[in-house]
């Protein structure tokens, strides 16, 4: 696989960076595949390199001491992840990285990446937008888990990922690769209760369901269950 600087421009935190800069971060990193289910990093490991995905998907997820795992976010082409390491020298992964199909990435010393930020601010500023971003995204995850229903909790997370993920099949339906357990960690629920709603909804022709897939029939309709909204 090529990677050309052209190609990461793509990656937001990149928007602001000159040519030289993309050409000397595709001088200085690497390409690294890994196999479906295999992982980039785990959590706890030491947060030597950052990634940007240029091929696949990958999950973030966090294991708690009794071993309960919890979704905390699904990484799409030419987004960056695990970089934390940039901003502190001492830092350790705070969650695993898994792809979820055959999955490359460009891996970028994160000492280097420190190095370019001290005479380059417009990278730390573009790092600091998409670690904003992060930290909003996980206190409105947060309010949700703590004061909202369940399949409120699902449609939104299934939504999210429609946003970043969901592709357009023959009969014009969008269609996610997701799977119970997926669904089910991101929206801090069991299996059991994703399968239940999840059968409601295709019961009802909202949602079609497959071994790992979900397609939206009625997207409308899931909007109307995640915000709460009158059917009229």
């Amino acid at each position: 696989m090529t990677i050309l600087p052209a190609d990461l421009r793509k990656v937001s935190v990149f928007q602001h960076a000159t040519d030289d800069d993309l050409k000397l971060l595709l001088e200085r990193s690497i390409l690294r595949s890994i196999e479906e289910g295999g992982f980039f990093f785990f959590q706890g490991d030491p947060a030597k390199y950052l990634y940007v995905l240029v091929a696949g998907r990958a999950k973030l997820m966090q294991s708690s001491t009794a071993g309960q795992q919890v979704n905390l976010r699904t990484i799409s082409e030419w987004q960056m992840f695990g970089a934390l390491g940039a901003v502190r020298a001492d830092a350790i992964y705070p969650a695993t990285a898994q792809a979820l199909e055959a999955s490359t990435a460009l891996a970028i010393e994160s000492a280097f990446w420190r190095e370019m930020m001290q005479t380059r601010p417009h990278l730390s500023f573009d790092l600091m937008q998409l670690m904003t971003g992060y930290i909003q995204e996980m206190q409105e995850r947060y309010r949700e888990l703590a004061t909202e229903k369940v399949e409120r909790r699902i449609a939104r997370s299934i939504l999210r990922l429609t946003a970043q993920l969901g592709l357009k099949n023959a009969d014009g339906n969008i269609e996610l690769a997701l799977t119970r357990q997926d669904l089910a960690e991101m929206s801090g629920t069991t299996i059991f209760t994703a399968s239940r709603v999840l059968a409601e909804w295709e019961r009802n022709g909202l949602v079609e369901t497959g071994r790992e897939r979900v397609v939206l029939c009625k997207p409308h309709s899931l909007v109307q269950i995640a915000e709460e909204l009158d059917e009229s």
